[in-house]
């Protein structure tokens, strides 16, 4: 499980991307990068992080079910996932 405070930061960070969406690509299409860079840092979407929905784990995120692999595995074993057959894990 992740910490509270990790997954509130990543909230808040969606928060800001998407508040300053339309601003950066109308800086973006202008060229003035100038402005660009007076925007906060966190309004950038790269500087956002992928967690599992379920559990908030950053690492072995599976962006097409939008889960780690953890999460993945403990459902798929329990018949969750349709169409997943247990191989050889």
């Amino acid at each position: 499980m992740a910490k509270e405070s990790m997954k509130a930061r990543e909230v808040k960070r969606a928060k800001l991307v998407e508040k300053y969406a339309a601003k950066r690509a109308a800086l973006k299409e202008a060229g003035d990068f100038e402005g660009l860079q007076k925007l906060p840092k966190n309004a950038s979407p790269v500087r956002m992080h992928n967690r599992c929905k379920l559990t908030g784990r950053p690492k072995g995120y599976m962006r097409q079910f939008g889960i780690s692999r953890v999460t993945f595995r403990e459902m798929a074993n329990n018949g969750l996932i349709p169409g997943v057959k247990k191989s050889s894990w």
